[in-house]
């Protein structure tokens, strides 16, 4: 006795219009037609729509189905290919559950960058827009670092550099850059590769500048640029004093 469409579907535990789908792209042989004008389906037709929801099952995409048919030499390797596939993609759902699982533990923004679950809840929206930026670029051994000065960081000039207005006056500058630039002293001390970067660049350096350039002045006003600037320049000369105890002391 022939079969519907419908028939048909409920047999091989699918759909109607997944049925429909597999003749337009040819995978499925269409069906001679009663005088009505409907379908009838026969046992062979059971028996490839069977086969073809067993290489659905095994993750084997709708393209390469003949390419796994019966008798084909190359099945084998195809196989091979697609396990090797799946086992990539086991991994990275594997290391998706592990992410999401430092999220929670932490209590972290779903969004921020990868590897800095434990701190990004302490960082603000900017640091870890910067931080993101900075994973495209820089290596694993530098990225680290960087989680590690985040995760000692006690001041609070983070935030108060956030909290600054576009127009702060010259004492606010001036106070906030020195407490800024004493820590970013001890982090150059600390992680001298802060000094020249280079050799943790991951993309060349001068896609490295321009981009951090243009996201500086994009994610800061000018008064926080100035700071920036300023502890930069004051950390430095701190640095050369430590390293040269006999020298001129700085600020």
């Amino acid at each position: 006795m022939p079969w519907s469409t419908r028939e048909l579907a409920e047999m091989a535990s699918t759909t109607v219009n997944t049925i429909r789908h597999y003749h337009r792209i040819g995978l499925l042989e269409e069906p001679e037609r009663r005088y009505n004008g409907y379908k009838q389906y026969g046992v062979r037709h059971l028996v490839s729509l069977l086969r073809i929801r067993r290489l659905a099952e095994l993750g084997v995409p709708l393209s390469q189905m003949p390419d796994l048919s019966v008798g084909v030499d190359g099945a084998p390797d195809a196989l091979r290919a697609l396990d090797a596939e799946l086992q990539m993609s086991i991994a990275r759902l594997q290391s998706a559950r592990a992410d999401i699982a430092e999220i929670l533990h932490h209590g972290a923004p779903a969004d921020g960058p990868a590897g800095f679950e434990s701190v990004a809840s302490r960082l603000s929206e900017r640091d870890r827009s910067v931080i993101h930026i900075y994973s495209q670029f820089y290596d694993e051994g530098a990225l680290a670092d960087v989680r590690r000065m985040a995760a000692d960081t006690t001041d609070d000039t983070s935030a108060e550099i956030d909290r600054l207005p576009a127009d702060a006056d010259e004492r606010a500058r001036q106070d906030l850059a020195e407490r800024l630039g004493k820590s970013l002293a001890q982090n150059i001390i600390d992680y001298p590769w802060l000094s020249d970067p280079s050799a943790h660049l991951s993309r060349k350096g001068k896609v490295n500048a321009r981009t951090f350039v243009d996201a500086m002045a994009e994610l800061y006003n000018p008064a926080q640029l100035d700071v920036m600037l300023r502890a930069h320049a004051i950390a430095d000369e701190r640095v050369r004093a430590m390293r040269n105890p006999s020298g001129p002391v700085g600020p």
